[in-house]
């Protein structure tokens, strides 16, 4: 199996990366309605490539948003079944002018490949399809059974995603769910996610006079919406950078002696992670480590705010509304939907007199960890290992991925997060990349884990 397999995937090293640069140049881009034609024709492109893959049955199937890809490739019923999730959809491409090669030509510096899309989702989904050709087209064949879904609205809350899995719940049917849409811990340490923080995401608007005021007229006699939003924000958080919401951290999980020890021995240089962010300096709750505040620790984060003049030079205007777009990330236990609640008393308890504060919850996720010391883990763990040259490392995600939960709840089985995003990797912003190395190894893990979960289960 490993000479046939080896051999494939050197063969063909160059033609890959050439079909991965056709699948990036097609700006999927689902948050903008003139990207509608090129989203399907990704859908299509993705769905002939897996037809020539191997695989046995691909569908494209339509829906009230961005069509789904479907694909199943089952050998035996009797054999554990993984259902593979991805999405094709990416990014807006703003700002433009801060890219060095054009987004959606994908472009290869020093070993890595520039375009929207490399990383999240399109060059992790690409990894499954290669894996799966790899196999069928060296004789190999597939130990287990294979389906795969792959959206095209995931950049957009997975707005159909949900209803598409419980209407299709029987076709997809599975014993386990592979993901591939997070990242590693370093481009030479294969990394398995055991945990995503949870979300609850608001919006606070403050109103103050009828309309924007001259504020040499007004000012110092009428409430500033602007001020007040400020002092509210201020307000939710101490010196000590905890959050001061009454019941906050209520529910909250201290950190054990196991985590504790665990992320202390991880290779993990604070210095390189406050490099890569460009920041002057790494802060946050007071009495935890980095990785321990991105893991283990809800936190707090004003996403945006809006008010007045913004534009260049001055208007003295006292702004007559101000709104801000505010985050917490949750960890267990948490519920967004409480989250959601003493969020909205607190911040109506620090409204100033002379303006009118609403809230409103914008959406939210719950949190997620997995059970490491499970078959499913285990073969992931040795499926890595030999082209990594090495064990993997257990991370945690700082981030949200609240369909998580919903693979787990609708097909009641494990979720297994096998992320090949490099760190500093630039999903979301200009100069996203995927480190080619890194692509190819991701190719042969999980071409190798089909085996291991034949061999250790689920």
């Amino acid at each position: 199996m490993s000479h046939n397999l080896s051999s494939y995937l050197d063969e063909n090293r160059d033609r890959f990366e050439t079909e991965l640069a056709e699948f990036l140049e097609i700006p999927s881009v689902s948050t903008e309605s003139r990207y509608t034609k090129d989203v399907e024709r990704c859908a299509k492109w993705l769905a002939e490539h897996i037809e020539s893959a191997g695989v046995s049955k691909v569908e494209v199937i339509p829906t009230a948003g961005k069509p789904f890809v479907v694909a199943e490739h089952v050998v035996n019923p009797d054999l554990p079944t993984l259902l593979v999730y991805g999405h094709y959809d990416v990014q807006p491409v703003d700002p433009e002018e801060l890219w060095d090669s054009p987004p959606f030509e994908a472009t290869v510096r020093d070993g890595k490949v520039f375009a929207r899309g490399s990383n999240d989702d399109k060059g992790q989904v690409h990894m499954h399809i290669k894996a799966l050709e790899a196999r069928l087209k060296t004789g190999l064949g597939m130990p287990v059974n294979v389906k795969l879904v792959i959206e095209g609205e995931e950049e957009i809350g997975s707005v159909h995603l949900e209803s598409f899995l419980r209407e299709n719940s029987q076709r997809l049917a599975c014993d386990a769910v592979v993901i591939s849409d997070t990242g590693m811990l370093g481009p030479d340490l294969p990394s398995i996610g055991i945990g995503l923080r949870g979300l609850a995401y608001m919006e606070i608007q403050v109103d103050g006079p009828s309309g924007d005021l001259h504020s040499g007229s007004y000012g110092g006699a009428v409430t500033n919406p602007a001020l007040a939003l400020a002092e509210i924000l201020a307000s939710l958080k101490d010196e000590n950078g905890s959050v001061t919401i009454p019941g906050f951290y209520d529910r909250v999980r201290e950190i054990t002696p196991e985590q504790h020890a665990a992320t202390e021995a991880l290779p993990f240089d604070e210095e390189d992670f406050r490099l890569e962010t460009g920041s002057v300096s790494l802060n946050g709750e007071t009495g935890f480590s980095t990785l321990e505040r991105l893991w283990y620790r809800p936190a707090l984060d004003v996403n945006g705010m809006i008010s007045g003049f913004t534009g260049e030079g001055a208007k003295t205007v006292l702004p007559a509304q101000a709104r801000a777009k505010v985050s917490m990330r949750l960890v267990a236990d948490q519920d967004p939907d409480e989250i959601a609640e003493l969020f909205e008393k607190h911040v109506m308890s620090l409204a100033p007199e002379g303006v009118r504060v609403h809230v409103k919850s914008l959406h939210g996720g719950w949190p997620w960890g997995a059970n490491p010391d499970s078959p499913l883990f285990d073969a992931a763990a040795a499926a890595l290992e030999k082209p990594f040259g090495r064990e993997p490392v257990y991370v945690g995600e700082g981030g949200s991925i609240p369909i998580v939960p919903l693979f787990e709840e609708i097909f009641e089985g494990p979720v297994l997060l096998l992320g090949f995003a490099p760190p500093g990797g630039n999903a979301h912003a200009p100069n996203e990349w995927m480190d080619l190395s890194v692509y190819h190894r991701g190719i042969e893990t999980i071409a190798r884990l089909y085996d291991e979960v034949a061999h250790k289960g689920v």
